[in-house]
């Protein structure tokens, strides 16, 4: 530990590195239940590349493992400590590097908030769709290392669709520059992709070059009400078989409506069964809004209602961004879901889920990004009831084991770190897993970049 830290600190400013052991613990985890975590021997925060390189130098030198953060906002137990790692904090590195509104990119480094950044480009006229739940605290370098969603994926994608090029900091202190600048670009295999999402196993990345759009024009959203799951997921099929494009297309059951006025008022109805919010930020979101209310009152919708301005509609999504935070008050402790399935079996989906919930007699809410059929299935439990909590451990598994058997994934967005490893293996196959560990191979080959998780 001594040699550690004199190491540390002959290439890294006294401010950079915490030790005292109270401090350092709030930096052992992420939001994730049920994750292990271990103690960390010392936390870094670098605010340059070279101090970053520094420290995986020192690292590689005495054998000692490294756990890349961001903002810890992660749900997958990503960024947990493993004993006696240094735990490598990367948000202090939070400037924009450059916004360009002729190549329509930002250059920025990995500490910058999602929300930070998205009202920097705004104000050139640009525009970073990626928007998780927590945009407005987690940075864009956990968003890279979890390839991380939100509610406009079902028009503009997902964060790995963004990133152009990275600057990464490898094992052994190299720096690597992957992608590119331009519109274009398909020279050697893709490395920036293979970062992205790769949950700080293969190196740190310290700059991204990330793709914008023209910002577009203010959106409306649709309210819809339906008496059972199964009708909200029929619109969502007719929305989408229709050809619509709508910039969100979010569902919330009723357990998460409840849940969501309970703790900020909304004035949600809490009658309905399940709550389907549809955008569009098209020129005139009237008549798109029209022609899905339509759809939505064929499928079964006892209420549709249109925000009649952009302040409405703010308030709704509101609404939905608060799900997951508001169903962790149902019960002292939450484990959440993140299985995606194809649009025709959301349906399915919904309903093995209320089935699972009845099974086990707990309470599971459901908020899903219904365009992408990607649902987040929250267990809501008593973490002090031994009982309950095998119960929740047990339902959970049966979701994402329902999730595979619907054609679907065990993670869309959250990642897979020490949650869902034994899934992991059981998504990709023997032969698919032994070819991701040659790779982690390949970039570290001695095993110190955040240990234990993925494999």
């Amino acid at each position: 530990m001594s040699d550690l830290l004199e190491r540390l600190r002959a290439g890294l400013p006294p401010e950079a590195l915490i030790t005292d052991p109270d401090v350092t613990a709030s930096y052992a985890h992420d939001m994730a239940s049920f994750c292990e975590a271990g103690t960390p021997a010392v936390v870094v925060l670098p605010r340059t590349v070279e101090q970053v390189q520094h420290v995986m130098r020192t690292a590689t030198a005495l054998r000692v493992p490294v756990v890349p953060q961001g903002a810890r906002t992660g749900l997958s137990g990503a960024a947990n400590a493993s004993d006696g790692c240094i735990v490598l904090s990367l948000v202090k590195m939070d400037r924009i590097l450059e916004i360009s509104p002729v190549d329509r990119i930002a250059v920025v480094e990995p500490g910058v908030v999602n929300a930070v950044l998205s009202r920097a480009v705004n104000e050139h006229g640009l525009y970073y769709p990626p928007d998780p739940s927590s945009w407005e605290t987690c940075t864009i370098g956990g968003n890279i290392g979890t390839a991380s969603g939100g509610l406009c994926c079902v028009k503009y994608g997902v964060t790995a669709e963004y990133v152009l090029g990275l600057e990464v900091v490898l094992a052994d202190g190299r720096l690597l520059t992957t992608g590119r600048r331009t519109a274009k670009g398909v020279a050697g295999y893709d490395l920036t992709r293979l970062f992205v999402g790769s949950e700080g196993s293969l190196g740190i990345v310290v700059k991204a070059v990330l793709a914008l759009k023209p910002q577009p024009p203010q959106q409306l959203v649709l309210a819809a009400e339906f008496p059972s799951a199964a009708t909200a997921c029929d619109a969502v099929c007719r929305i989408m078989e229709r050809g619509h494009t709508p910039s969100l297309l979010e569902l919330m059951d009723r357990t998460t409506v409840r849940a969501v006025n309970a703790m900020a008022s909304m004035g949600l109805p809490e009658t309905t069964e399940a709550l389907l919010l549809c955008a569009f930020d098209t020129p005139d979101p009237l008549v798109d809004l029209a022609a899905v209310g339509e759809l939505c009152t064929a499928a079964g919708a006892t209420e549709v209602v249109p925000a009649d301005n952009p302040a409405e509609s703010e308030l709704l999504l509101q609404a939905r961004r608060m799900s997951l935070t508001a169903l962790e008050t149902v019960k002292p402790a939450t484990m959440i879901d993140d299985v995606c399935v194809p649009r025709s079996q959301l349906g399915a989906m919904l309903a093995g889920t209320a089935a699972i919930a009845e099974e086990y007699g707990l309470t599971i809410g459901v908020c899903a990004h219904a365009g992408d059929g990607n649902t987040h299935p929250v267990v809501c439990f008593d973490h002090q009831d031994p009982d309950e909590s095998r119960r929740a451990r047990e339902s959970f598994d049966a979701i994402m084991a329902l999730g595979l058997e619907l054609g679907g994934t065990i993670t869309g967005e959250h990642g897979v770190g020490v949650l869902k490893k034994e899934w992991l293996a059981r998504e990709l196959g023997e032969t698919g897993v032994e070819l991701q560990r040659s790779i982690k191979a390949a970039f570290d080959p001695l095993g110190l970049l955040n240990p234990g998780k993925l494999f």
